[in-house]
């Protein structure tokens, strides 16, 4: 090997994150619902149009505290994309809920209406899409089937979104709720964290107490009461002051970001079509009206078995690249909690086929070209037997 290997991913200091950390620790409020998680949530509750955003420990955490919020529990019916993380999905059925796993279409590999259609029923609470790679899925469908079913909720699993949109409005902000992911993976990170959109104003004052331990403490730092006291249930979800500094940092200076992500995506859709053409690829696709949020590069390739071999072969020539999700009806806790078993003939196909890119902000051309050129040699190697 005569360079470094590239990573899959690589987190970097973009803005004055080491500033804002040290100043939290010198201002001695390092637990939650410090001066920083008040900026880092004003500024997303600005770019969102959320009525409120409290920031959690994770977006696992953010997904739990809806469930919480909209009461799912035993009886209960959820319907999740059959092809996203675990966490989508166990947020809701460590509540009690039964899951429903809806099939994804191919071109933005988000859920598919028509399958979801198909799955709703009385019993269903909310609907969960996500959008895959930062690409929205398709809202206009997904909204048409809600519309038939007003017991059903939306709640938009935005762990790879944030910043883009779909036809000029923000996603996250379609449902009743929104969640966010700063996991070190993210386009903004903090290491560990997330956040809960919360579109809706009647839910503000119900969601402070659950995100508080269960208590009005909100409501005494906002001078609404003269005390405060234990009044509901909930968790400690809040997202440490020191964590969130970092998060500002980074969020003051997300055009800077998104520009670089852009940067290589467009780098990669570039050097990979020729390769697509040669060897039937396909590439990621942006609908219109959608503005992606360049959260990560994908291909797919044409069959199932050339998958693990490209990866292999570019381990060798020091490039790391991944899979991603296995498909949850296939998972031993998709079957224990689902109670419709059928299958996702799509998320099946996709999950053999995708292969994702090192993907990170400071990804130069020289690596992006070594990237490609990895991958074309590993399928050359395929091809030649």
């Amino acid at each position: 090997m005569t360079s470094a290997s590239i990573p899959f991913n690589s987190p970097s200091i973009e803005g004055h994150e080491l500033g804002y950390v040290r100043s939290a620790l010198d201002g001695g409020h390092t637990s939650a619902s410090g001066p920083f998680s008040k900026k880092a949530g004003n500024l997303l509750r600005e770019a969102s149009g959320a009525q409120e955003v409290l920031l959690t420990t994770s977006c696992t955490a953010a997904l739990e505290l809806s469930g919480m919020l909209t009461g799912i529990g035993p009886g209960d019916v959820v319907i999740v994309p059959d092809f996203t993380f675990s966490t989508t999905a166990l947020a809701y059925a460590r509540a009690g809920a039964t899951l429903r796993f809806c099939d994804i279409e191919p071109r933005t590999l988000g859920m598919d209406p028509a399958h979801l259609e198909t799955l709703m029923d009385e019993r269903v609470k909310a609907v969960v899409p996500v959008h895959y790679a930062g690409v929205p899925c398709d809202l206009d469908g997904i909204g048409k089937v809600l519309a038939q079913w007003p017991g059903a909720t939306m709640i938009e699993d935005n762990a790879h979104g944030l910043f883009g949109s779909w036809s000029g409005r923000p996603l996250g902000g379609f449902g009743r709720f929104g969640t966010l992911s700063f996991h070190e993976t993210k386009n903004f990170t903090c290491g560990e964290g997330g956040a809960l959109l919360i579109n809706e104003s009647a839910d503000v004052d119900r969601a402070r107490v659950l995100y508080d331990k269960g208590t009005d403490r909100q409501a005494f730092f906002l001078g609404q009461i003269d005390k405060y006291s234990w009044k509901d249930t909930g968790s400690s979800f809040g997202l440490s002051d020191t964590l969130a500094a970092q998060l500002f940092g980074q969020l003051e200076v997300r055009e800077q970001i998104l520009a670089k992500r852009r940067r290589v995506w467009e780098r990669y859709d570039t050097l990979m079509r020729p390769l697509a053409t040669e060897f039937g690829l396909t590439l990621p696709q942006v609908p219109d009206g959608a503005e992606q949020a360049y959260h990560m590069f994908y291909v797919l390739l044409p069959e199932h078995h050339l998958r693990q071999s490209a990866l292999d072969g570019m381990s060798r020539r020091g490039v790391r690249a991944t899979f991603h999700y296995v498909p949850l009806h296939t998972s031993d806790a998709g079957r224990r909690f689902t109670d419709h078993p059928g299958g996702c003939p799509v998320s099946v196909d996709i999950s053999g086929r995708l292969l994702r890119l090192p993907f990170f902000n400071g990804l130069t051309e020289e690596q992006a070209v070594r990237v490609v050129d990895a991958l074309r040699a590993s399928l050359e190697d395929v091809r030649a037997g």
